[in-house]
């Protein structure tokens, strides 16, 4: 899977999860001061992702990326240590 495809499938939980237009959903964007998340979200998020590509993930180390771009690079590093 490579980067553009894992961004795809993390701007789709972030859309579903936090109730967002996919247009609004940028690399760059904060999950809390761009989209709006507020705590309960973020740990829903870490749930989805866990869920969308079949991984688990540390929930503190997790719940500390704070964009959309950052979370997508936590995610692809996830996916080749665990070999999804």
């Amino acid at each position: 899977m490579d980067r553009q495809q894992i961004e795809q499938r993390v701007v789709k939980v972030v859309c579903y999860v936090l109730n967002v237009d996919p247009d609004l959903v940028e690399p760059e964007s904060n999950f809390v001061f761009d989209l709006g998340a507020e705590s309960t979200q973020s740990v829903a998020l870490v749930a989805a992702f866990e869920q969308e590509f079949g991984i688990e993930m540390e929930q503190e180390a997790a719940l500390a990326v704070d964009t959309v771009g950052a979370a997508t690079e936590f995610i692809e590093k996830a996916c080749r240590e665990q070999g999804v």
